[in-house]
């Protein structure tokens, strides 16, 4: 966990009522844990009793509650299987969830909005580190258009609410995301957590292991308890409609990755590369200038940390659970 005292407590967050979507999932308890500790009053409805699909659901919830800010975290999302295999649920259900939450919001006058996008919104063709500046310059990567795109369309909504309402909106665009609580099953997981599950479960069972693609692409990871820290003083300092990227900076390829999780578990059998799988795109990290300036504020957990941390918590929840069911 953070210790309480890595960001200071400026008391911005006492008596504040704070409505979390996604309060449960994996990115939103962080956002959570943070914000109690700082007094807020949490509001975090869950899919059983409301419905953010349903706009008299969420309209209902927001009236009932009243919060001064939201943070709209939830999502339905996965890896590179999910986004190929499921478009069409993906873009219909986030698309509702981010319109009926943000205009309940404005409704209800609700006196901040932090959306959470995602690094994936941005153009398929850039390459290098990429600033905020370039978000609109080209249409998406054809393997995240479906999620990537509703997110985009988040910050329109954000964007013309600013221009006829006043609607006071922040955009945060965090990278891949990888630690406690993470989805860890193949078809839901992330890169991260994907790898993590098949490295620990190999270990575990003395066997080798087979990676999708050739191990080229870099990608940029962010531990979540770090992610957390990143949104919530964002939403103390940052005040602009236009997007801000949440991340490291930092690229590190796949191949890398995938020796990280060896030297950290001690790993000694096979790595099979199966490079008849798809890479997705093949560079994907953020330029960090702006947040910086802006937040004061870097992530302080380097990889082989944070992958040492979730790969502990990894057996110590999930790992006795897995085998089990693959040996039955």
């Amino acid at each position: 966990m953070r210790p309480n005292d890595f960001l200071p407590n400026t008391g911005f967050w006492k008596n504040k009522r704070v409505l979390v979507t996604g309060g449960s999932g994996f990115l939103g308890r962080h956002i959570v844990e943070r914000l109690k500790d700082y007094g807020a009053t949490l509001i975090t409805p869950r899919r059983t009793e409301t419905n953010l699909s349903d706009f008299g659901a969420t309209l209902k919830c927001f009236l009932e509650n009243r919060p001064d800010l939201v943070f709209h975290s939830a999502a339905y999302y996965g890896g590179l299987g999910i986004t190929l295999k499921e478009p069409g649920t993906i873009y219909f259900n986030n698309m509702l969830m981010s319109t009926n939450v943000m205009e309940a919001a404005r409704l209800t006058q609700v006196k901040k909005f932090i959306a959470v996008g995602t690094a994936c919104s941005y153009p398929g063709h850039l390459t290098g580190a990429m600033k905020e500046s370039d978000f609109w310059s080209g249409p998406l990567h054809d393997s995240v258009t479906a999620y990537g795109g509703v997110k985009k369309m988040m910050h329109i909504q954000a964007m013309a609410y600013k221009k006829q309402y006043g609607f006071n909106a922040i955009h945060l665009l965090p990278t891949n995301l990888y630690g406690p609580y993470d989805a860890f099953d193949a078809y839901r997981s992330h890169v991260v957590g994907a790898l993590v599950a098949k490295f620990c479960e190999a270990h575990a069972r003395n066997e080798d292991v087979m990676v999708w693609g050739t191990g080229a692409p870099i990608r940029e990871f962010l531990y979540v308890d770090d992610c957390a820290d990143g949104i919530v003083l964002a939403a103390e300092r940052y005040n602009d409609v236009s997007p801000l990227n949440i991340g490291t900076g930092v690229g590190t390829t796949i191949r890398q990755l995938v020796e990280d999780l060896c030297h950290t578990l001690n790993f000694k059998n096979k790595v099979i590369w199966d490079a008849s799988k798809p890479d997705g795109q093949m560079a994907k990290t953020l330029d960090i200038a702006k947040m910086k300036a802006t937040l004061d504020w870097v992530p302080r957990t380097g990889l082989r940390d944070g992958l040492k941390k979730t790969i502990a918590w990894y057996q110590e929840n999930l790992l006795q659970a897995s085998t089990l069911r693959q040996a039955a």
